[in-house]
C-alpha cells in the first residue's frame, strides 16, 4: 500500500472527454508525471496546428507531455520506462501494444463509456443510443491484450433518457468518469483493486458490438420504423450526423444532415417521406401514424442551422421528399 499522493501516473488521452478525467486525478492530489497524447494535426480553414485537449491541460499544469508517432518508438519506450510511473491511466486514446500496457507495476486501466462486456468498440455512447438502449453506464477495467476484454475494477449505470443524444450523453459520461476514475486509482494505490474477469456467458442477455462509425452508417433507412429512424438520429447527434438526400418534385436533390429531430404523433397528409409544414416555423418528415419534426438541419456545405430556415432558403422546386 502506498499514499495515493505518491502514486506516479502516466495519463493516455487525447479529446476533451479524456482531459476532463485528468483534471479530475489532477484535482484529487495525484501525481502524473506524463501525458501522452496525439501529435498536433492542423484543423480549421487555415490548417493551423492545433493541439489536443489533454495536452493543453497538461500544459496548463506543467506536465510533461509526449507525442509519439508510434507507441513502439524505441525512444518513446525508453522514455516511458524511465518514468517509472506505478500505473497507467487510459482515455480515449488508441489501442496499447503490449510492451506499453504491460510496463507499471500496478498495471494500466482504462475507462469505458459503457457497461462492459456490453458495447466494446469504438463508439460505445452512439452505438447504445442508436439500438434504443435505456441503461448504459462506464466501465474502468485493466487493459490486457485483447479489445476492452480485462478485468473489470468498477461499473456506474446510467440511464439513457428518451430524448437524449449521443451529445448530452457524453456530456454526462464525461462529468460521472470523474469520480469513478479517481476511485479508481484509490483502490489501487490502497491495493485494493479486486477485479473480476468480463463474463460474456450472461443468460439470454445479447451483447452488442460498437465498431467505429463510417458515413454508411449515418445514412437514414426510412423503411425503418419511426422509433428506430429518432433513435439513429439520436445516435448521430451532433456528430457526425444522420443524413438523408432531399428530392424535390422537379428532380432537384441536395443532401441535408439532421443534427436535432422530434418524434410526434402529429401525422401529416401527405405521402410518407414527404416533408410539410404546418406554419412557416415548422418542418415535418411523415412517417407512418406519425412524423418527426425536425429542429436542427445542415446543408452540404453549410452551417447548422433550423430547420424552418433551412427549407426557406431552398428554391421553390414544388414538394420535397427524403431519400
Amino acid at each position: 500500500m502506498m499514499e495515493a499522493s505518491r502514486l506516479k501516473i502516466v495519463f493516455f488521452g487525447t479529446p476533451e472527454f479524456a482531459s476532463a478525467q485528468l483534471e479530475a486525478v489532477l484535482q484529487a492530489g495525484f501525481q502524473v508525471v506524463a501525458v501522452v497524447t496525439a501529435p498536433d494535426k492542423p484543423a480549421g480553414r487555415g490548417r493551423h496546428m492545433q493541439a489536443s485537449a489533454v495536452k493543453l491541460s497538461a500544459l496548463n499544469n506543467g506536465i510533461q507531455v509526449l507525442q509519439p508517432l508510434s507507441l513502439k518508438d524505441e525512444f518513446f519506450i525508453s522514455t516511458l520506462r524511465g518514468l517509472a510511473a506505478d500505473v497507467f491511466v487510459v482515455v480515449a486514446f488508441r489501442m496499447l501494444p503490449e510492451i506499453v500496457w504491460a510496463m507499471p507495476k500496478k498495471g494500466t486501466f482504462n475507462l469505458h463509456a459503457s457497461l462492459l462486456p456490453d458495447y466494446r468498440g469504438a463508439a460505445p455512447i452512439n452505438r447504445a443510443i442508436m439500438n434504443g438502449e435505456t441503461i448504459s453506464g462506464l466501465t474502468t477495467f485493466f487493459i490486457d491484450a485483447q479489445i476492452d476484454s480485462g478485468a473489470i475494477i468498477l461499473q456506474k449505470k446510467l440511464e439513457i433518457h428518451d430524448t437524449e443524444t449521443a451529445g448530452t450523453l457524453h456530456d454526462r459520461m464525461m462529468h460521472e468518469g470523474r469520480s469513478l476514475v479517481v476511485e479508481t486509482l484509490n483502490m489501487i494505490a490502497e491495493d485494493r483493486a479486486i477485479s473480476k474477469p468480463q463474463e460474456v456467458a450472461s443468460g439470454n442477455k445479447t451483447l452488442h458490438t460498437a465498431p467505429k462509425i463510417f458515413r454508411d452508417d449515418c445514412r437514414i433507412d426510412w423503411n425503418s420504423p419511426p422509433q428506430t429512424i429518432y433513435n439513429h438520429i439520436r445516435g448521430l447527434s451532433p456528430y457526425p450526423g444522420a443524413f438523408t438526400s432531399l428530392q424535390s418534385a422537379t428532380g432537384t436533390s441536395t443532401e441535408l444532415k439532421i443534427l436535432s429531430a422530434s418524434l410526434i404523433k402529429e401525422s401529416c397528409n401527405a405521402p410518407a417521406r414527404s416533408f410539410c409544414f404546418p406554419d412557416k416555423n415548422r418542418v415535418l418528415v411523415c412517417l407512418k401514424d406519425c412524423s418527426l419534426e425536425l429542429n436542427e438541419v445542415q446543408g452540404a456545405g453549410k452551417k447548422p442551422m433550423k430547420a424552418a430556415d433551412f427549407f426557406r432558403g431552398l428554391r421553390n422546386d414544388g414538394s420535397w421528399y427524403a431519400t
